[in-house]
């Protein structure tokens, strides 16, 4: 198993960023992080894929049970790793690699505080385009807008979020508290989820906003079809553009998510949260207004925060 310390240079990025104009040749790390572009990966995968560019002229050469214990995972993991890239197994991968390793002994490449610094920054660099194109979207706000005012009527309103998007809706419902009368969050699935969404329903809501990070849950695309059921309208947030999470929803709003690190970022989806926020403020702005100033006042008689 790798170490605490390796895990954490693991983490660097494994889609290649661009080149710069002075560069006349691909380096081998380069070369071989051009066989992962445009894949997505699992963070197993992610693992693989960083321990080969990291351990190039050795790892080339390896077994599958040697590549295998050396990253910690198992063989059926290198071998589904291989053939998520196009390769017909494990050996083809290891052929692509062997010349690339051999042209990098000539040469050794750039060190590797240099090259992990690069990384991250391209990865901010990914996410920056995320937001760019986040920002093109909300230059016609009316969309957001009127799901605002439908969110903010759904009196309770559900949140929904399993998995990796539990993060994203806790930070929904923290804040939609302060805004709305009645916000529930569900974070679980299976028939927990569905006592929840059929009181939700009898209890007057109308509105399910749910998000959908990858990888995707079947979970998710179950709960979502039981909201459906249950009489309730969804609204998703997701990185998706196509599929059947999109096809089961009412309202459909599309974030792109940071793939570059081993754990996806979410500096979008997290931007456009805040943006139906601000939407479903500005659809009631009395009741806004009083339930953030009885906050404020809870607030301060109960001592929440740091005098600052």
């Amino acid at each position: 198993m790798p170490s605490g310390q390796q895990a954490r240079a693991q983490a660097a990025a494994i889609t290649p960023g661009r080149r710069s104009a002075e560069t006349e040749a691909a380096s081998p790390a380069e070369r071989v992080r051009s066989l992962f572009g445009g894949h997505r990966l699992s963070p197993a995968q992610r693992r693989i894929a960083q321990f080969l560019i990291d351990h190039l002229t050795e790892a080339a050469f390896l077994s599958i049970t040697e590549l295998a214990e050396r990253v910690g995972v198992s063989q059926p993991s290198v071998t589904r790793f291989a053939s998520s890239l196009g390769f017909s197994g494990y050996p083809a991968l290891r052929e692509a690699l062997q010349p690339i390793a051999l042209s990098a002994v000539a040469g050794a490449p750039a060190g590797g505080e240099e090259r992990l610094r690069n990384e991250l920054q391209s990865a901010v660099d990914a996410e920056i385009e995320n937001l760019t194109s986040l920002r093109r979207v909300l230059a016609d706000p009316d969309r957001i807008l009127d799901i605002g005012r439908e969110l903010a009527r759904s009196v309770p309103l559900t949140v929904l979020g399993l998995r990796i998007s539990v993060s994203l809706a806790e930070y929904f419902a923290y804040a939609a508290r302060r805004i709305h009368p009645d916000v529930r969050v569900v974070t679980r699935g299976g028939s927990v989820a569905y006592d929840a969404l059929l009181q939700a329903r009898e209890a007057g809501g109308t509105w399910v906003l749910a998000f959908a990070m990858p990888r995707h849950a079947n979970e998710t695309l179950a709960v979502v079809r039981a909201a459906r059921d249950a009489g309730l309208s969804v609204a998703l947030i997701t990185d998706l553009a196509l599929g059947p999470l999109v096809d089961e929803a009412d309202v459909v709003f599309t974030a792109g998510t940071g793939s570059r690190l081993v754990f996806d970022s979410y500096a979008a989806p997290g931007v456009l949260s805040a943006a139906i926020l601000q939407a479903m403020a500005d659809a009631d702005p009395e009741r806004t207004q009083i339930r953030l100033e009885k906050y404020e006042q809870a607030a301060e008689q109960h001592h929440f925060f740091l005098d600052e």
